[in-house]
């Protein structure tokens, strides 16, 4: 199980939000634009219709993994890929729990599998790719 519930899941991860700008939802649209370390971000919105203004924002990024290998690089990375997912390179920032990893990708991302990932360790350089749609959890204060 990646959460128990939103209210949980953004206890948990505030600390990983990333800060950025929200713009405004269309009319009946489930997912929020959010705009973060240069990148336009299409994020399935998780607190609820109507939650998330436009304007500044601190938003949790949570991606499902499709893949993932270790890397040598130092170097972030973050590239969209089709309407709601990402790729990149990211350093390991903390381990949350045997499934999920924060990664900083010139964004933080929290990633999860459904399957516990192997031994990793902070410090570690991941490339990776989400499966659409990203989620998104508004963090307000």
């Amino acid at each position: 199980m990646l959460e128990t519930s939103v209210e949980d899941f953004v206890s948990r991860f505030a600390d990983a939000a990333a800060a950025g700008q929200l713009y405004p939802q269309p009319e009946g649209s489930p997912l929020m634009e959010f705009v973060a370390g240069g990148r336009t971000l299409y994020l399935f919105d998780r607190t609820g219709p109507y939650t998330a203004k436009p304007g500044e924002a601190r938003v949790i990024v949570h991606g499902t993994l499709a893949r993932f290998a270790r890397v040598g690089s130092t170097e972030a990375k973050l590239s969209v890929v089709g309407v709601s997912g990402v790729e990149g390179v990211g350093q390991i920032i903390r381990l949350a729990s045997r499934y999920t990893a924060v990664v900083q990708a010139r964004v933080p991302l929290v990633l999860s599998s459904f399957n516990p990932l192997p031994p990793l360790n902070v410090g570690e350089w991941l490339s990776f790719e989400t499966q659409p749609p990203l989620h998104g959890f508004l963090v307000t204060e």
